[in-house]
C-alpha cells in the first residue's frame, strides 16, 4: 500500500504518515484518531561521546556494521584525490549515525593524530570510518605505515638484518668474555676443589740417535767396569774398560797399586756381575796397568780410536765411577792437546812420577773416574782418564785427593795407551824411549838444560847413547822437539814419552849462545 502524503508536513514524505491497517478496504477514515507512534527503546546509559565500543553507538544490540577494508592512504604530505560531487563532507573519522538513534545527541568529535591519514574507499572517496575499529583477520595484509613513508626495499631489509646480526655477535662476544673472565677470576681465587692432575708428556720410543750422547753411552756402558781394590792398609775405587774377549781390562796404575802383590781386585760389570781380577802388568811412568778376569763370557770390548785425529773443540764423553757411582756419564769437549802433565811423586826417588802428553777436557772427571774411557762422537776410545786439577791443588793429581772437578781433566792419549797395553799383555813390562842424558830439573830458564853430571855421579851424557851419538854436550839447552817449543825438563820428558823407541827426533838446542839443530834415534829402557 502506498504511503499517504500529509500536506503541510515539513518533513516531506513520510514525515507524518499514518500506518495502513491491514484488512481495511476503505483505508483510514478521517474521523479516526491518529495511531500513536511506538517509542523506540533507548539505552540505559548515556551515549558515549568517544564512541568507545561496546558503550558507544550503535549499542551491543544493534546489528554489526559491515567490515570496512581501508585502502592505501597517500603518503604523508601528499594531496588526497578529490572526492566525487555529492559525497559526504563529514570530517574524516566522524562516525555515521544509526537511524535507530537519530534523536541521540551527536558524539563529540574525535581527535586524530596529525600523521594519520583519513581512510578512503577504493573509488578514492573518503570511506566511512568504522566506529568499532574492528580487525578482519581474513583480510589481505597491507603495508604497515605509521608515518606515511614508503615501505623498505629488499636492500634496506638486508642491511637491517646484517646490522642486527653484527650487533648480536658483538653482544654474544661481550657476554662470553665477561662470563669467561668471571669464571677465570673465580678459579684463580678459589682454585679447583677437585683432584690435581698435572700435564705430562706421553711415552716416547726408547731408541736414540747413534751419535747422540745417549746413543754413545748405550753402546759403551757394557764395556766399562768398576774396580774395587784393597790391600794392606790401602783401598780404592777406579774404572777400567774391556780390551778384548779374553778378559783383559785397561786401567790406571794408581788404581791397582794398593793391591800390591797380595791384595784383591774385584771387577763389577755394568750388568751387576762381579769377578776377581789379577794384575797382568803395570807401569808407573805411563800410569797404566792391565788386569785380567777369568771365567767371564760375553765380554764387550771397547773400540779404540786414534788420538792423533783429535782436534780441539771435538765433543767427548767420559764414563766412570766417581765416588763409587758406577756408570756415570759426563760430556764436554777437547780443551787442548799435548798438555804436559806430571802426576804422582809420593816416592822420594821420584820413581812413581808419571809424565803424560795429555788430552785436556772440560768433561767432569772426579775421583773414581781414573782408568775410564774418554770417547769421541762415534763412541771410540781416544783417551784414558787419569788426572784432574782441583781448585785447592797446585797441579794435576790422581785419585789420591778427594777434590771435585773444576773442568780441568786430563786423559792419556789412546795411541800411547794402546802401545803400552800391548807390551804389558805380551811381556808384562813396558819400554820407555830415552835419549841417554841427565837433565838439570832445577833450571829456571826457558828450555831443558843438560846437567853437568849424571844421577849416579858420572857424566850427564851416557856414552854410546842416542844423545852422545847426536853430539849433545853438558850445558846444552834443548828448546824444540820436532819444531815444537819446549819450556822445561818435564815437557821434554813428556814429548819423548809420546814416541816409541826407535823413532827419530829433530832437536833444536842452544850452545854458548848459538842455535844448533841435531837429529837422534830414541833408545829404549825397561819400565817399572
Amino acid at each position: 500500500m502506498p504511503d499517504i502524503d500529509v500536506p503541510g508536513a515539513p518533513g516531506g514524505p513520510g514525515a507524518d504518515a499514518r500506518a495502513a491497517v491491514p484488512g481495511d478496504p476503505d483505508g483510514p477514515r478521517g474521523d479516526d484518531a491518529p495511531a500513536p507512534v511506538a517509542e523506540r527503546p533507548r539505552p540505559l546509559h548515556d551515549p558515549d561521546p568517544y564512541s568507545t565500543p561496546p558503550y558507544g553507538e550503535p549499542g551491543p544490540w544493534a546489528p554489526a556494521p559491515p567490515v570496512q577494508h581501508p585502502a592505501t592512504t597517500p603518503a604523508h604530505g601528499t594531496t588526497a584525490p578529490p572526492t566525487s560531487p555529492g559525497a559526504s563532507t563529514a570530517p574524516p573519522g566522524t562516525p555515521m549515525p544509526d537511524p535507530a538513534f537519530a534523536d541521540a545527541p551527536p558524539p563529540a568529535p574525535r581527535l586524530h593524530h596529525p600523521a594519520t591519514a583519513p581512510l578512503t574507499s577504493v573509488a578514492g572517496t573518503p570511506a566511512a570510518p568504522d566506529p568499532w575499529r574492528r580487525y578482519d583477520p581474513w583480510a589481505a595484509a597491507g603495508p604497515l605505515q605509521q608515518n606515511g613513508a614508503a615501505a623498505g626495499t629488499k636492500e634496506r631489509r638486508r642491511k637491517r638484518t646484517r646490522r642486527t646480526l653484527v650487533v648480536g655477535i658483538v653482544l654474544v662476544a661481550l657476554v662470553s668474555g665477561g662470563v669467561g673472565g668471571a669464571v677465570g677470576v673465580y678459579l684463580e681465587r678459589h682454585g679447583d676443589r677437585g683432584a690435581v692432575e698435572l700435564p705430562q708428556a706421553g711415552k716416547e720410543p726408547a731408541g736414540r740417535a747413534p751419535d747422540s750422547i745417549a746413543g754413545i753411552a748405550a753402546r759403551a756402558l757394557p764395556g766399562v767396569v768398576t774396580l774395587h781394590v784393597s790391600g794392606g792398609d790401602a783401598a780404592g775405587t777406579g774404572t777400567g774398560f774391556v780390551l778384548d774377549g779374553r778378559g783383559h781390562i785397561l786401567t790406571n796404575n794408581h788404581v791397582v797399586e794398593p793391591a800390591g802383590k797380595g791384595g784383591e781386585i774385584t771387577v763389577t760389570f755394568n750388568s751387576g756381575d762381579t769377578a776377581e781380577a789379577t794384575v797382568v802388568g803395570r807401569d808407573s811412568g805411563y800410569d797404566l796397568a792391565v788386569v785380567k778376569v777369568k771365567g767371564v763370557d760375553g765380554l764387550t770390548p771397547m773400540p779404540l780410536g786414534n788420538s792423533d785425529n783429535v782436534r780441539v773443540g771435538d765433543p767427548v764423553v767420559a764414563i766412570g765411577a766417581p765416588f763409587d757411582l758406577a756408570g756415570t756419564v759426563t760430556s764436554g769437549i777437547i780443551s787442548a792437546k799435548e798438555r804436559p802433565i806430571t802426576a804422582g811423586g809420593e816416592e822420594s826417588d821420584g820413581s812413581d812420577v808419571s809424565y803424560v802428553d795429555a788430552l785436556q777436557t772440560d768433561a767432569p772427571i772426579n775421583p773414581g773416574n781414573s782408568g775410564g774411557p774418554l770417547l769421541d762422537s762415534r763412541g771410540r776410545v781416544i783417551g784414558i782418564n787419569s788426572a784432574l786439577r782441583s781448585a785447592d791443588g797446585g797441579g794435576a793429581e790422581s785419585d789420591g785427593g778427594q777434590a771435585g772437578s773444576i773442568g780441568l781433566g786430563f786423559a792419556i792419549p789412546i795411541n800411547q795407551g794402546r802401545r803400552v797395553a800391548e807390551e804389558l799383555i805380551n811381556t808384562g813390562r813396558a819400554t820407555h824411549p830415552v835419549i841417554g842424558i841427565t837433565l838439570d830439573m832445577g833450571y829456571a830458564g826457558d828450555g831443558a838444560r843438560v846437567g853437568t853430571r849424571g844421577s849416579d855421579g858420572g857424566p850427564p851424557v851416557t856414552a854410546g847413547g842416542p844423545g852422545a851419538d847426536a853430539g849433545l854436550e853438558a850445558g846444552d839447552v834443548i828448546t824444540e822437539v820436532d819444531g815444537r817449543r819446549v819450556h822445561s825438563g818435564e815437557e821434554l820428558i813428556v814429548k819423548i814419552r809420546a814416541h816409541r823407541p826407535g823413532d827419530r827426533l829433530a832437536l833444536t838446542l842452544e850452545r854458548q849462545g848459538k842455535e844448533t839443530n841435531v837429529s837422534l834415534v830414541l833408545g829404549s829402557s825397561g819400565g817399572g
